[in-house]
């Protein structure tokens, strides 16, 4: 790193200014898995996720250089899918889906993934965030439980994508609220 990193953000009406971004920085972050079927399938899931009105992104910038991204959507009111995985949804079920949360590798161990992360969810009005991950991969499935988020399950969305561990943060204690 040459320096602090900038966040900037973005939303909807900018994917088409950042779409060949987080491609390049996905392309960079799983260059050894690029033979991977559903991994080749990322640009479908920047165009599903970019389609949402209510998508937003914020990409870390090392002076001109993208070193990484975290987006999401609001999910539409009660078909918040986590629901099926806890016994009693909590009174405002409102929920942001963090989609995803790619960094560099040669940014990786640097604190960017959380900077990206917090910053993302830093104006959030949903009372929840949700994500999915590879329960394959512990050491993120932690990760995450350090950022603020329980497992409440698994779910696999896609056929050939794995059983992920689908994980739920309580976004109400945030100091922007």
């Amino acid at each position: 790193m040459t320096g602090p990193i900038e966040l900037r953000r973005f939303g909807h009406d900018d994917l088409l200014v950042i779409r060949q971004t987080l491609l390049d920085v996905h392309a960079d972050a799983y260059a050894d898995q690029m033979h991977d079927e559903f991994v080749q399938r990322f640009p479908w899931f920047v165009d599903h996720w970019g389609s949402h009105p209510g998508f937003s992104c914020v990409i870390g910038y090392d002076g001109d250089e993208p070193v990484g991204f975290a987006y999401g959507a609001p999910a539409e009111p009660g078909r918040e899918w986590w629901r099926e995985h806890v016994s009693a949804p909590p009174a405002d079920a409102s929920t942001f889906s963090f989609s995803e949360l790619m960094v560099r590798p040669r940014w990786r161990k640097t604190g960017v993934g959380e900077q990206l992360h917090e910053a993302l969810l830093a104006d959030r009005v949903e009372a929840l965030a949700v994500l999915l991950v590879d329960p394959g991969h512990p050491r993120v499935v932690e990760l995450y439980g350090n950022w603020g988020y329980r497992r409440v399950g698994s779910r696999q969305p896609f056929a050939d994508s794995p059983n992920y561990a689908v994980m739920v943060r309580d976004l109400t204690g945030l100091s922007s609220r």
